[in-house]
């Protein structure tokens, strides 16, 4: 079941005064987004029933800039997000998703705009790992269908962990907390977020993956992709992406990275579904 509720972000709007843009009037409803809420730091619910994160704030300013009243969130798991986002229950997927060949065939992408290594999730008490083979035999839980996961079953056969899928990644790292698991894959920067609320954990051996997240939307609407990346752009050129990972994913982007880093074009260079066409940046 999908569940959608209205999101909105003071920080958001604090960090634009701060910066000196003001609003845009309105121009079209609310930005739908689906995502998989519960992945920390990126999309999680208060106890009030809204929203925060990194993907909240992040959509939030990007409604700002395009003159949106806001953005209407559909918590989708991850499993069933790219089914729902062409089945027009939403018009972008806001969780930032890992670009890939085999997903850039199916949807558009925006350009990149923060880094994605892998990083195990593990009991604070439990041995340092080092390497992989210190996994060997070890149950990893992770979040069903996606890239950890795709990952983990690579390399099965070689490690010889076995694999317990969730469907949310907060359900896979509590299997770490009850013990029925040994570790949790997920990106560096939701392990690093949950390890430094939980003294039970810890964050542990970091992966390069030399991957990028962006946004998806649907093939035939290369209009809203594009609307979308111009804002994301500008939140590069003006720094408000990189504020925005400082705050949730707990430590500041390197200088060369897509969180600075405006491509050409739209969408993600050598990607299907890549746009060369020149465009001139537009800020309010």
């Amino acid at each position: 079941m999908t569940r959608a509720r209205y999101g909105t972000s003071g920080a958001t709007l604090a960090l634009a005064l701060a910066i000196g843009i003001a609003p845009v009037a309105a121009q079209e409803g609310p930005l739908v987004g689906g995502a998989d809420v519960g992945n920390a730091p990126y999309i999680m619910q208060k106890p009030d029933g809204t929203y925060e994160g990194f993907d909240v704030d992040r959509l939030a300013e990007i409604a700002r800039r395009l003159g949106r009243p806001g953005f209407k969130l559909v918590d989708q798991q991850w499993s069933g997000i790219f089914a729902g986002l062409n089945a027009k229950r939403f018009d972008l997927i806001m969780a930032s998703t890992v670009i890939t060949k085999e997903r850039s065939e199916a949807v558009l992408f925006t350009e990149g705009d923060h880094g994605n290594d892998y990083r195990f999730l593990v009991g604070a008490d439990a041995p340092e790992v080092k390497t992989l083979d210190d996994l060997r035999g070890k149950v990893i839980a992770v979040n069903q269908g996606n890239v950890y996961d795709k990952w983990l079953a690579e390399r099965e056969a070689q490690y010889g962990w076995k694999i317990e899928r969730y469907a949310k990644n907060e359900d896979a790292v509590q299997a770490v907390l009850g013990g029925r698991a040994f570790a949790n894959l997920a990106s560096a920067g939701a392990t690093v977020w949950t390890a430094s609320k939980n003294p039970r954990l810890k964050a542990s051996l970091v992966i390069d993956s030399g991957q990028t997240k962006g946004m998806a939307f649907r093939k035939d609407d290369a209009e809203l992709r594009n609307k979308v990346e111009m804002a994301v752009e500008c939140m590069k050129k003006d720094g408000t992406m990189a504020k925005l990972h400082a705050k949730w994913l707990g430590f500041d982007p390197p200088k060369e990275s897509s969180a600075y880093k405006i491509a050409a074009g739209w969408g993600e260079p050598g990607m299907p579904g890549y746009d060369p066409t020149p465009h001139e940046l537009k800020c309010n």
